[in-house]
């Protein structure tokens, strides 16, 4: 079990959130609780003389447009819901397409929330593709589609921009979704996904990428995501005639709602061990912390959304999207911490699925 120390964080004068980040800090640092016996992310990295851990040529461009959500998910590391009210406004979306204009990046990801509650979500699509990125990624969590009738056309918007899609459905049953998501979700999801594929998405030879994301529901490691991804596929297809490109399978990170749970459930050692201990030096040349820069909706920078949640910063003196200069950006190292353990982990976890 674990024992909170004597000392606490006052709440009086401060800002919750601020609080709240630097309280799960402390939880994942072992500042907060007895033990603290756990290995540092920095001693394992030094093993392979990978630390400080350096970032590679930038490629891919993620940005979050707000933390506001038609859902409320147990797992969701944004701790994203409809009480959000964090939006990118028109102006740091302007700054964003200039930087990435001058970064040379292929792929912009665009991120929530729901990103698609942005009121300007569709200007900033559609100055994207203007200025010729080869990957447009919206990561869509599917039912924002049928949550009301102003995003019923969203398919048709996505199609005629040739947006990737990625979205996350954590299981191929009705129960496993709903009790991860909420009641309804899954049967929304799935209203949604045959819209998509009604227009091409996830058709074969239609050139619309549709790729789905699994994520455990639970305090354990993904499964093969190879052999998800064919499971996914029988069951979709034989039971609902529903069909899409590629799985991705993401760990569950000690961050936000899900570190709330496993302290919560007394899981968090348990957790962390496991993580530790399935440990793969293989995944580190691949984590997406070295070739992607996150952007937060306040135009903040970050190695990665994982620290964009916990607001760490990146170590440069380039910190804003306004100030954004790529020579300095390339000469900065990786901020760590121990919920890196969770991309390292097994095959490794990204935005993109598996590493290695």
């Amino acid at each position: 079990m674990l024992e909170t120390k004597s000392r606490k964080i006052s709440l009086k004068g401060q800002d919750k959130a601020i609080v709240e980040v630097k309280k799960q800090l402390a939880i994942l640092e072992g500042e907060l609780f007895d033990s603290n016996s756990y290995p540092k992310f920095s001693s394992k990295l030094s093993v392979q003389n990978n630390f400080p851990l350096k970032v590679k040529k930038l490629e891919i461009f993620q940005v979050n447009i707000g933390y506001m959500c038609n859902q409320i998910c147990d797992h969701c590391h944004v701790d994203a819901g409809p009480d959000r009210k964090e939006i990118m406004t028109k102006d740091t979306m302007k700054q964003c397409l200039e930087a990435i204009k001058k970064s040379g990046a292929h792929t912009v990801d665009i991120t929530g929330g729901a990103p698609e509650m942005n009121p300007n979500f569709r200007w900033f699509i559609e100055e994207l593709t203007k200025i010729g990125v080869d990957d447009i990624i919206v990561r869509s969590n599917l039912t924002i589609i049928v949550a009301n009738k102003k995003y019923r056309n969203l398919p048709a918007f996505f199609k005629a921009n040739n947006i990737h899609l990625i979205s996350s459905l954590p299981c191929y049953t009705q129960e496993n979704v709903d009790k991860q998501r909420g009641d309804g979700v899954f049967n929304d999801s799935l209203e949604a996904l045959k819209m998509l594929n009604e227009v091409g998405y996830g058709v074969e030879s239609s050139g619309l990428q549709l790729d789905l994301v699994f994520n455990p529901g639970g305090a354990s490691l993904p499964g093969n995501q190879q052999e998800l991804e064919l499971d996914y596929k029988r069951e979709l297809q034989q039971n609902f005639g529903i069909t899409f490109n590629q799985l991705f399978t993401i760990t569950n990170l000690p961050i936000s709602r899900f570190l709330d749970f496993l302290v919560a459930s007394q899981r968090f050692e348990e957790y962390m061990d496991k993580l530790i201990t399935s440990y793969n030096p293989y995944t580190v040349e691949n984590l997406m912390c070295r070739n992607t820069i996150s952007v937060s909706w306040d135009g903040n920078l970050y190695d990665c959304d994982f620290n964009q949640m916990l607001q760490l910063k990146t170590a440069s003196s380039v910190q804003h999207i306004a100030d954004f200069n790529l020579e300095e950006l390339k000469k900065r190292e990786v901020v760590i911490s121990q919920h890196c353990y969770g991309c390292t982990a097994g095959a490794g976890s990204s935005c993109q699925g598996t590493v290695a």
